[in-house]
């Protein structure tokens, strides 16, 4: 690997580190060794932001963060460390100081957000039967049942978590648009790509699973951003 930075790998919510199993060898195939994928508690955003710092701090060299869904909240907290040199956005979050991916969201209501609840003990669920249409419908029936059953919920409470200190502030961004996406909006997708003043900003017509049902043209963002 030369000269290339390290690519870490952010999950989102109602899932681990595995939803970039079909990225990880798209950019193993574009040349990339490199290649970490953070496994977050979704315990809260400082929780998840300090557990990436650290896989961060454990790389020698640059480093890449790409973050999906809620994983674009935490490379923005986390992504002012040295050693990071850009950061990826996939159908992501991107709050600025002060917001959270609540607030964000909240001007542009999400059709998948029907299908979230809480348990009593605190987290947030997409209802199983429902996942396939909300999240991943690009997907196959069988790919979403998993999905849904296997999905790893948040505390609820993080939601509502805020940047203190943005990353994109200080960093090189890029943006992929889920043009089909039902659990963050388009236009929140939109606006929030606008504001960082990404180096480049593509839409896909993909659900919010774009990282599973368009490896392909994930990677080839992410490999562009890594060899900027």
């Amino acid at each position: 690997m030369t000269g290339k930075p390290t690519i870490i790998l952010v999950h989102g919510f109602w899932g681990g580190a595995a939803h970039w199993a079909k990225v990880i060898p798209e950019l193993t195939r574009l040349g990339h060794s490199g290649i970490r994928a953070v496994e977050n508690p979704l315990t809260s955003l400082a929780d998840d932001a300090e557990r990436t710092r650290k896989m961060i701090a454990s790389v020698k060299g640059p480093v890449l963060l790409v973050g999906h869904s809620y994983g674009g909240a935490v490379i923005t907290a986390a992504g002012n460390h040295d050693n990071v040199v850009g950061l990826v956005y996939i159908a992501a979050f991107a709050p600025d100081a002060g917001e959270s991916p609540g607030s964000v969201s909240a001007p542009h209501p999400s059709s998948g957000g029907e299908n979230l609840f809480v348990d009593d003990d605190g987290f947030l669920w997409v209802k199983p039967d429902k996942f396939h249409e909300s999240f991943c419908q690009d997907l196959t029936a069988e790919e979403g049942l998993v999905m849904g059953v296997t999905q790893k919920a948040p505390i609820a409470a993080t939601f509502g978590d805020v940047i203190t200190a943005p990353a994109w502030r200080g960093k090189p961004s890029w943006y992929q648009i889920s043009s089909e996406d039902r659990m963050i909006a388009p236009d929140a997708q939109r606006a929030m790509s606008a504001k960082l003043g990404a180096r480049k900003i593509i839409t896909l017509k993909s659900s919010h699973a774009s990282l599973a049902s368009l490896p392909v043209e994930v990677a080839a963002l992410i490999d562009e951003a890594a060899s900027a």
